[in-house]
Parts: structure tokens; C-alpha cells; sequence
């Protein structure tokens, strides 16, 4: 019996990634990234402005380094919050590097058609929580660092939505006291 007739896939979590499209193409993406349990890992705010601890130090210099590893990718505006990040990744499919392989190949079609696809939003996104979160581990042994297990991800499709967004990052961390992230307000 297969597991997904066993519990009729009861305890399976869909993809938050819009469904058919390739998240490799030429475009541009908001992206949040949180850390596990909403920790505050990477600073924080003082009157409106973020200050990063040395954890938010690894995250930023590793955020800047992204299109080292992917030259393919261009970086908008982008902020690290105490427990999160947000930012604008553009992926340029022109003159494309194949950065990272699909874990998967093979005899194993199932695992390949899941896997990240080379030069994807997901595979630029799990370089980056993977390399800080090496980096993190190895700095601050033995601390207990992770990353919630996905990403939030918006497909900008206009200018308008493009500076929104844009403003939204830049005054986030003015806006920290009503922001959905902080803990604080979790039970309000």
C-alpha cells in the first residue's frame, strides 16, 4: 500500500508556488524568508532603524553574494528584519549559467519532478538558506538555528506593484511594531 492511499494524503501540504508556472523564466520576485518559530536571529529594531546582530551580519553578506552564485540574478531592494527577510530578486534567463543541478536524475522520476529546478526562484532560495545557515551553525556552535521550511513568494507583474512593494520593504522596519512577523504580535 502506497503512503498517500494510506492516509489519502491527509498530512500533505501543497505547494505554496503557483501552480504551472516556471519559477526559472525571466521576471521578478518578492520573496519573505523567515526564520523557524519567528527567532530573532538577525537584530533588531531601534527607533525604526534595523541594527543586525553578527547573525544578521552572515545573512546580509550572503544575501549581496547571491548573484556571484547565480549571475543570472540581479537584487533589488531587500531588508533583514530580526526574524525574516524580504526582498527583489530578478531572474534574467539570458546568457543562463546552470548554477545548481536537479537533485534528483535518473531512475527516480518522482523525486526529480519535485526536486528544485536548476536556476529557480526555489533552488536560489535554498542555496541561500543553506549556505547561512552552514555559516550560522559553524560561528555560534551550539546554536540551534533554522529557517521556517518554505518561503513566501510574490510574481511581479507591473511597475505599479513593483514600487509598492518597493516602498513596502524600505519602511518595514518603521512598521515593525504592527508587522505580522514580530512575535509580539502573534496573539493579538
Amino acid at each position: 500500500m502506497k503512503m498517500s492511499e494510506k492516509f489519502k494524503n491527509k498530512y500533505r501540504i501543497d505547494s505554496s508556488r503557483l501552480r504551472g508556472y516556471d519559477y526559472s523564466q525571466s521576471g521578478t520576485y518578492f520573496v519573505t524568508i523567515c526564520t523557524k518559530e519567528r527567532e530573532e536571529f538577525f537584530g533588531k529594531i531601534e527607533k525604526g532603524e534595523m541594527v543586525l546582530s553578527e547573525m544578521g551580519e552572515i545573512a546580509n553578506k550572503f544575501w549581496q553574494e547571491i548573484p556571484k552564485h547565480f549571475p543570472f540574478v540581479n537584487l533589488d531592494i531587500y531588508q533583514i528584519m530580526p526574524n525574516h527577510i524580504h526582498g527583489l530578486i530578478e531572474i534574467s534567463n539570458v546568457c543562463r549559467d546552470e548554477a545548481l543541478p536537479r537533485l534528483y536524475v535518473g531512475n527516480n522520476s518522482k523525486m526529480s519532478e519535485i526536486s528544485p529546478k536548476s536556476g529557480s526562484l526555489s533552488a536560489i532560495i535554498g542555496s541561500y538558506k543553506s549556505i547561512v545557515s552552514k555559516m550560522v551553525r559553524k560561528q555560534f556552535n551550539p546554536i540551534t538555528f533554522a529557517w521556517q521550511s518554505r518561503f513566501y513568494d510574490h510574481i511581479i507583474r507591473n511597475e505599479i506593484s513593483l514600487n509598492k512593494i518597493r516602498e513596502y520593504i524600505r519602511i518595514n522596519p518603521e512598521m515593525w511594531e504592527r508587522d505580522r512577523n514580530n512575535v509580539e504580535n502573534l496573539w493579538m
